[in-house]
């Protein structure tokens, strides 16, 4: 354990965020995401939500506020317009982590299948739900503030 680091951000997880560039991407993405087989490394999270996972995320990593949107989610299949409980915690978080304002943007399944195999990192959490897949893409980190 570390002082100040949300106790879900595993070595591994802290490992992959650090080293990702600005611009790359990292997936979310609920227990039943097809993670292993993509490409890119997978993390698991058993046991935990992906929005839990996606607010342990934004206590360090910077969205990319250059790019509209930044901030993918899987349209659900037969009702595009409709908003699965997950994709509507991942709103209620980006709020909470001071990020109102971001676009979310919504990929059919399989184009959000293709974004992922271009992923960074995948972080597989134990979210049963179905939806519970996000993508965001990294920003950067201008300045340094240390905890009083």
């Amino acid at each position: 354990m570390l002082k100040g680091i949300h106790p879900l951000l595993t070595a591994d997880l802290l490992r992959a965020l650090q080293a990702m560039g600005h611009g790359e991407e990292i997936a979310v993405v609920d227990a039943n995401f097809p993670a292993a087989g993509l490409g890119p490394p997978a993390i698991d999270l058993p046991g935990v939500s992906s929005s839990d996972v996606l607010a342990a995320i934004l206590t360090v990593f910077p969205v990319d506020t250059r790019v509209t949107p930044a901030v993918f989610t899987m349209k659900t299949h037969g009702d595009p317009e409709g908003v699965p409980p997950p994709v509507a915690e991942f709103a209620g978080v980006l709020t909470a982590c001071g990020l109102a304002d971001c676009e979310i943007g919504h990929l059919e399944r399989h184009a959000f299948y293709d974004r992922t195999r271009k992923a960074f990192v995948i972080v597989r959490s134990g979210e049963l739900r179905p939806y519970g897949n996000i993508l965001l893409v990294k920003g950067v980190v201008n300045d340094y503030r240390p905890a009083a």
